[in-house]
């Protein structure tokens, strides 16, 4: 069983670097992984981030919360 991202980072509608419709471009520092999303990928709402030494985690306030750390566990 193939496991889904979360809501917030997952496959949207919207791009969640800059909330734009999705496929629009991507920023270069988030192609290179220096960017955490910034952006719900469902509703295109701003989401508070907190950026740390060891990743980031994102909160939507209608789609809930996503660390970068159970990301990885995902890869």
């Amino acid at each position: 069983m193939v496991e889904q991202l979360p809501a917030p980072v997952g496959a949207g509608i919207y791009n969640v670097y800059t909330g734009a419709q999705a496929g629009s471009a991507v920023p270069t520092a988030a192609q290179l992984g220096l960017e955490p999303p910034r952006f719900c990928a469902e509703c295109g709402r701003r989401m508070v981030v907190q950026v740390r030494p060891d990743g980031w985690w994102a909160q939507c306030s209608r789609h809930g919360h996503v660390d970068s750390k159970d990301l990885e566990t995902q890869r």
